[in-house]
């Protein structure tokens, strides 16, 4: 293994084989992406299938004044996402959260953060898997919804395996997709408000007979908060972005303003136009807008529904193995997963393990013990990031990266902390078991990089190395 400590920019990059250019150049991933489609990762990421069953749910706890929550949800997210852009122009590669972590906290912290990160992204892509394979696909054909998983996550393996670009152009017309569904409720909504249905007195409609107006609204808030998790996988593709410093907080902002633009339309349209009771009964609440609404076909939301699966899991597939792939350049998973095809530049090996995990999930069906966990896993993650942020700004890093101001870390570590006392006892006892796996495999890595001679943390700068990167591409262009 590769000695890991020191100023060396290279060992970072490197498998194993010193400190060489073409070790560089052979685990250096293609910087490919542009702001605009980078905003289309990230708002594609956010505007997931969560959204077409989560109205109803926040009804159920909030009252009729869904609209409420979905902006407190939105401006929490956007606390968090302010220590993401900092980190991701300060330190702009592959590896995210568990990079962060490692930096500030050593390998240990990194590798459970890494690994939180990991197990709530595998889980939600073998989730959405078995999803594709479920109801809505029913309404075209019926197939074994393991064979349909398998083959699903190996189409979206090759996808990804592809390439960065490809894989984002393809989630590009995806989310317009998506965003065409939401953006039909919305048109539903207003239509039956204008010929002279629904009801707007709905909309200031804000608790139930169990609870209060303010424990209504942070109740319906984390369940809102749900919607907006997403964000935080595309840090994992700084390293693939041309311009991070200038692109990533425009790409990142401007999805979640437009995301939570759109979730607010959709809850108002939905609240209007649909009793809150049966809303909040409905698995399907947008389906509702549209039988009360009339003239359009059942089936093309379910193949909305389908896109908006298949996108969430490309995505989450995406991060997952970047994220495998980071954590291998870190010395925190083995070396080999920085394998690159040649070509391509993409990390197959990342791709393929990952893929294999998701897989082996989906067919055993035990991601549904997990999925329920992965709202706490991500929360303890942001409380990391947070608290990176305040760590880290003793460390220059890369010049003129963006800088958040020091309390909106501060109210993002409070907000996690508030969010995290909502959980169910229930699923704490599960993500914690979870954690507990992650602390016991970090500390066996950590006692083999110790046997190994590896320093205890990460020092090395990586900005040669993504400046030696950046000169061979652009002498090839």
């Amino acid at each position: 293994m590769a000695r890991r400590g020191g100023n060396s920019t290279t060992a970072q990059a490197g498998t194993g084989t010193g400190g060489s250019g073409g070790a560089r150049e052979g685990t250096a991933l293609k910087r490919a992406l542009t702001t605009p489609l980078l905003y289309f990762f990230i708002l594609g990421d956010v505007l997931g299938a969560g959204v077409y069953v989560l109205v109803g749910q926040v009804a159920a706890d909030a009252g009729g004044a869904v609209w409420v929550p979905l902006v407190v949800a939105l401006l929490l997210a956007l606390l968090t996402a302010a220590s993401y852009a900092e980190l991701a122009t300060k330190y702009p590669r592959a590896g995210g959260a568990s990079h962060y972590a490692t930096r500030a906290f050593g390998p240990f912290a990194g590798f459970v953060a890494g690994f939180c990160m990991l197990a709530a992204g595998v889980v939600s892509v073998a989730a959405l898997a078995r999803g594709f394979g479920g109801d809505y696909l029913a309404e075209f054909v019926t197939l074994p919804v393991g064979l349909v998983a398998v083959a699903f996550l190996g189409l979206l393996a090759l996808i990804n395996a592809r390439g960065i670009k490809e894989s984002t152009r393809a989630n590009v017309v995806a989310t317009l997709i998506e965003v065409g569904g939401l953006v039909l409720i919305i048109v539903l909504g207003a239509w039956l408000l204008l010929r002279g249905d629904g009801d707007v007195g709905r909309l200031t409609q804000l608790g139930t007979p169990e609870k209060g107006a303010a424990a209504a609204v942070l109740s319906g808030s984390v369940l809102a908060y749900y919607s907006f998790v997403g964000f935080e996988t595309s840090v994992n593709v700084a390293e693939e972005t041309r311009d991070p410093r200038r692109s990533y907080p425009r790409a990142l902002f401007g999805a979640l303003a437009t995301a939570g633009a759109v979730y607010v339309l959709v809850g108002l349209a939905a609240s209007a136009a649909v009793p809150t009771s049966r809303l909040a009964e409905s698995s399907g609440p947008l389906l509702e807008v549209v039988k009360e609404a009339g003239g359009v076909p059942d089936r093309l939301f379910s193949a909305i529904a389908l896109v908006a699966v298949a996108n969430g899991a490309l995505l989450t597939g995406i991060m997952s193995s970047r994220l495998a792939y980071g954590m291998a350049k870190d010395g925190l998973l083995p070396s080999p997963l920085t394998k690159v095809l040649p070509g391509r530049r993409t990390p197959w090996a990342a791709i393929a393990v990952t893929t294999l995990l998701a897989m082996l999930l989906a067919l055993t069906g035990s991601v549904a013990t997990l999925a329920s966990t992965l709202v706490l896993l991500l929360l303890i993650v942001f409380f990391m990031v947070n608290t990176a942020v305040l760590v880290l700004r003793r460390d220059e890093g890369e010049a003129d990266h963006f800088r958040a101001p020091t309390v909106l870390p501060v109210l993002g570590l409070a907000s996690c902390v508030l969010l995290a006392t909502q959980i169910e006892g229930a699923v704490w006892l599960r993500g914690l078991a979870i954690v507990g796996v992650g602390v016991l495999l970090a500390a066996l890595t950590t006692l083999r990089r110790k046997n190994d001679g590896a320093a205890p943390e990460i020092t090395a700068d990586v900005r040669t190395e993504q400046r030696t990167e950046a000169e061979r591409e652009g002498s090839a262009t």
